[in-house]
């Protein structure tokens, strides 16, 4: 009795697996041919796909990055010299800002002649104001003066304004340069350039 209902249960597992192991085998015949239906991917196409997108992406920004550096990086700056009118376009004792906007630049002209100053801060580089009731440059930021000859009497600023190159051309025009700068604390506000002789 014992062998026959250990056979019986015995019997009914095996029919167990087998009806498991054809439904298994159903189901994977079943899978098998959505995979192959048309319109839907698996998901080793999607990877696959998603893998060549990234590898095109990356091969055209290489390519655009070699396009690129077949053309050259030039940075224009614009010239360092500059005309700035006749002598006699400046009256003695007057600080010209005609400049100030466009190049930075002040013309002081007294009675001996007549220099260029680069308008910046020697603290921080901000653009000092000129005051004619003051007859002094004062800096809007911290409040650094500067006499009309550019030394610095207040404030923070460690040193005077500087002076930039000025000549006179062949046809007797001012040139400054703010490419060359003269400092007065290197004694260099006496060296030719620093200053333009003219007497009027």
């Amino acid at each position: 009795m014992a062998k026959a209902a250990k056979a019986n249960v015995d019997e009914q597992i095996a029919e167990a697996k087998r009806l498991h192991e054809e439904r298994e085998r159903e189901r994977r015949r079943l899978a098998g041919e959505g995979a192959e239906s048309p319109g839907l991917w698996s998901r080793r196409d999607v990877v696959g796909r998603f893998g060549w997108g990234m590898f095109g992406a990356f091969s055209l920004v290489t390519l655009l990055a070699a396009v690129r550096s077949t053309f050259p990086r030039i940075l224009f700056q614009p010239p360092t010299t500059f005309k700035a009118g006749r002598p006699t376009d400046y009256a003695v004792g007057e600080v010209s800002e005609k400049w100030k906007k466009e190049f930075r630049v002040w013309i002081v002209r007294t009675s001996e002649g007549i220099y260029a100053l680069f308008a910046k801060c020697t603290h921080l580089g901000c653009t000092p104001r000129w005051l004619t009731a003051e007859d002094k440059f004062k800096c809007p930021c911290h409040g650094s003066g500067f006499y009309r000859s550019g030394v610095n009497f207040e404030g923070p600023a460690p040193r005077p304004l500087e002076r930039l190159r000025i000549t006179l051309s062949e046809e007797g025009e001012i040139v400054v340069d703010k490419g060359v700068k003269y400092l007065a604390e290197k004694g260099q506000w006496e060296t030719p350039g620093a200053f333009l002789k003219f007497k009027a």
